[in-house]
């Protein structure tokens, strides 16, 4: 995917030759920080051989929760605080209706992600909540150091902290083995309930991040944000060379993904394409994708 990354820029940089101006390079970053939070806590699910198709709900219910919090007069950082711990319950509760319960991911999470994104829409009175005016709720979003916003700071910071514990510690390598073999990790000692349940609260963290920082970035907390974020999320995953089925993959892969990705929303807009367009084009890349994974995993099982 590396080799992809390469051709992709020089694709944008043929047809934009200020494609690599500082400026451009930053804005493309700070508006996909966002995602590329959600992205985060997609690939601990996917490698852990999971599914969450709820993050956009909970990325748009992040968003309204601490836009609503800050509006009462909560101040920004407990109103982050209490939002990214609302997160981690809904994916907790995911995880344990999945794991627990043994409902597929994609019903249990699809089922999930309309009960959120209906909570949002109440909390929220189908109406956007409007955080101009409340000191400090854009500094993560719109605050610069070095010319460059908070956001990609976190973005980045959390993509370093994350590949750590994802390769380095005990609970990763747990991952790794419960989404490559579930019944093998188990005999083998491994708490692969506990594991699998945390990669979804994980998740559910992570999306509320992203759902804070889209709100901090835009001023204002809407219900109908999460749109496609869980979709592109896991097309960033994948993208980046994450395998769907579980058990193979790392953070520096959805970066990657991430990267792309980004980068062919850049040239969409360079060529002036529509939504639509764009839109199929990115679902025709995410197929793409996910057939060649298929196929490379097919011809590893045929050898």
């Amino acid at each position: 995917m590396v080799a992809v990354l390469g051709i992709v820029l020089v694709i944008a940089f043929s047809l934009n030759s200020g494609f690599f101006a500082f400026g451009n390079v930053r804005n493309i970053f700070a508006q996909n920080a966002a995602v590329g939070l959600v992205a985060i806590g997609a690939t601990f699910v996917i490698i852990g051989g999971g599914f969450d198709l709820s993050a956009g709900a909970m990325y748009a219910l992040g968003a309204v929760v601490y836009a609503k919090l800050a509006t009462i007069g909560i101040p920004v950082v407990p109103s982050m605080a209490l939002a990214l711990m609302l997160g981690c319950m809904l994916g907790l509760a995911n995880g344990l209706l999945i794991n627990i319960l043994n409902v597929n991911p994609l019903v249990a999470t699809l089922g999930s992600a309309s009960m959120f994104s209906g909570f949002a829409f109440i909390i929220s009175d189908s109406a956007p909540i409007m955080a101009r005016s409340v000191e400090g709720f854009d500094t993560l979003g719109r605050d610069r150091l070095f010319d460059i916003t908070y956001s990609v700071y976190l973005l980045l910071a959390m993509f370093l902290v994350m590949s750590f514990v994802l390769h380095k510690t005990v609970w990763g390598r747990c991952v790794y083995a419960i989404g490559g073999n579930r019944e093998a990790a188990y005999l083998a000692g491994m708490r692969t309930t506990a594991v699998s349940v945390s990669t979804y609260a994980l998740s559910g963290f992570f999306s509320v991040l992203g759902g804070i920082v889209i709100a901090s970035r835009t001023n204002v907390g809407q219900a109908n944000l999460g749109g496609d974020v869980a979709l592109n999320a896991i097309a960033i995953v994948i993208i980046g060379g994450t395998t769907l089925f579980g058990g193979e993959g790392a953070l520096w892969r959805t970066l990657i993904g991430l990267l792309i990705l980004a980068t062919l929303r850049n040239v969409f807009d360079t060529l002036s394409l529509s939504n639509a367009s764009q839109l199929f084009a990115q679902g025709a890349i995410l197929v793409a994708a996910v057939a060649m994974d298929a196929y490379v995993r097919g011809k590893r099982s045929a050898g």
